[in-house]
């Protein structure tokens, strides 16, 4: 009798699926940059000033405020939530910034960091101890955050005149504004804590299995509402650069910025079913962003085409980064 010793040609090999699994993996992580390459590319071919020095400092400029916040989301989402009150909590703390900069000066950057540590604190006790989804805790104080501004503002915008709190956060030193170098230096800090302490493993756990996390002996609610009070704060800065730059804090500042956050979170490799996540993903993804409406407004692309254009790169961004293992059932 003869044994057939070699495998059948026609027959897969036991190390195919792993293959294209780690494929697939190369290909999410090396998504964000090659999306950023790409945009690069594109729009240095449509405008001949796309490239230069003064139009990529703008680019930054623009882009602190989002790379602020989105610091702050990329632990909730890695933790598997989300806040959706961002815009709001970034136009509640430019308003206490606006009131309190004309006796604090620069100090003013406290009274707006505390305020958005409250209300993020007030997110966290509502999701960890009252149970309460975090879609639906966010969205309802979205409604509320904003509310209070319109409250205190009548819809009138509050002017920001004192001279020390603009040259803090508005001029430049060495040609980089203050607000970059705030920003950079906010995204080491959040790099160190996702990365280099308990906290940031932690976070990092109960994104990948809660229960698993809560069996280790993870304080999974104290985790949560930290988390949720970190943002705050981070959203509380961001308000104050905004607020800074427009000189004025107005009931408009921060509409839709919740958005843009979520999609430079996801854009940037953080999928929104949690567990995994990173800084430099993050900034990349904030860069993507914002180099988007930057090269679209120098084409002169429709605005109204630049909201779907905006919607289409998220969409395929979730696509691409969505862990499929961790959901049974799509709904």
């Amino acid at each position: 009798m003869k044994t057939n010793e070699t495998a059948s040609p026609t027959t897969p090999s036991a190390s195919e699926p792993t293959l294209n699994a780690s494929r697939f993996e190369v290909a999410k992580r090396a998504f964000p940059l090659a999306m950023l390459v790409l945009l690069v590319v594109i729009f240095s071919m449509s405008s001949p000033r796309f490239l230069t020095f003064s139009n990529l400092l703008i680019v930054l400029q623009q882009g602190t405020v989002l790379l602020v916040a989105a610091l702050g989301m990329t632990f909730v989402i890695m933790a598997g939530s989300i806040d959706l009150s961002v815009g709001s909590i970034v136009a509640l703390a430019a308003l206490v910034a606006a009131l309190t900069a004309d006796s604090l000066g620069a100090a003013a950057i406290i009274p707006a960091i505390a305020v958005g540590s409250v209300a993020g604190l007030i997110n966290g006790v509502l999701l960890a101890k009252g149970k309460v989804p975090s879609f639906i805790a966010t969205m309802g104080a979205m409604v509320v955050y904003r509310g209070i501004v319109l409250l205190f503002t009548r819809g009138a915008p509050v002017s920001i005149e004192d001279e020390q709190f603009l040259d803090t956060y508005t001029n430049r030193t060495l040609g980089i504004p203050h607000s970059v170098v705030i920003g950079l230096v906010l995204t080491v800090v959040a790099y160190v804590i996702i990365n280099k302490t308990v906290f940031g493993r932690e976070v990092r756990a109960i994104g990948g299995g809660e229960r698993v996390a809560i069996l280790t002996g993870i304080q999974v609610a104290r985790v949560k509402i930290y988390m949720y009070v970190l943002l705050g704060a981070l959203c509380g800065i961001a308000g104050l650069l905004q607020g800074a730059r427009a000189m004025a804090a107005t009931a408009q500042l921060g509409e839709g910025l919740e958005l843009d956050v979520i999609a430079a979170v996801v854009v940037g490799g953080t999928p929104l079913t949690g567990g995994v996540g990173s800084v430099v993903g993050t900034v990349l993804g904030v860069l993507i962003i914002t180099l988007l409406s930057n090269g679209m407004n120098m084409a002169g692309v429709d605005p109204y085409l630049q909201n779907i254009v905006k919607g289409t790169v998220l969409v395929c961004a979730v696509f691409v980064t969505i862990d499929r293992k961790k959901i049974g059932i799509i709904k």
